[in-house]
């Protein structure tokens, strides 16, 4: 089965005249999540990877088989006041607005190499703000990995010089 039909639209989510791509039955299939880990993994071979970003909430799904996979640490980047410890924040701009997230300080050593992963690249701007909290943690970015790509959204320009894959293009 492709990886696509285990992808759901969600018309007019979370507001009017938004298709929302839906990944619970993607979640919910044994095969399609480990069809899914597989191909994220296959893009992985022979990159150096010290720990394994996931993006608040639904980047932590996958983000944190790729860390069992990979043998290595797993960090979550959440939203304001999640995390309890100290933190840095990045504020990355929405449709709407701005808002922030957060890493604990200590979640990445200045040289580790970093996987930072998320369920879709759409605007870019999440991506970004997270690739800016782990190069101020001093950590190198090894690849941004994503489930999806919303192409006609461009968010590939605002992270262009990193290396980018995505499992599933729209």
């Amino acid at each position: 089965m492709a990886l696509k039909e285990y992808v759901r639209d969600i018309q007019d989510f979370p507001k009017k005249g938004i298709i929302f791509k839906d990944i619970t039955p993607l979640l919910n299939s044994p095969e399609g999540t480990k069809e899914c880990l597989s191909i994220l993994m296959e893009n992985l071979k022979n990159k150096k990877i010290d720990k394994v970003i996931g993006v608040e909430s639904r980047g932590f799904f996958f983000a944190t088989l790729l860390a069992h996979e990979l043998n290595v640490g797993f960090v979550p980047v959440r939203k304001p006041g999640k995390l309890p410890f100290t933190t840095i924040s990045a504020s990355y701009e929405l449709e709407y607005g701005s808002d922030n997230l957060e890493i604990h300080t200590d979640a990445i050593k200045k040289g580790d190499k970093v996987l930072i992963h998320d369920d879709v690249l759409a605007t870019g701007g999440t991506a970004k703000a997270v690739c800016e909290l782990v190069e101020k943690l001093g950590g190198e970015i090894v690849q941004l990995n994503f489930l999806m790509e919303l192409r006609f959204l461009n968010g590939r320009e605002k992270i262009k010089p990193y290396d980018i894959f995505a499992a599933m293009e729209y």
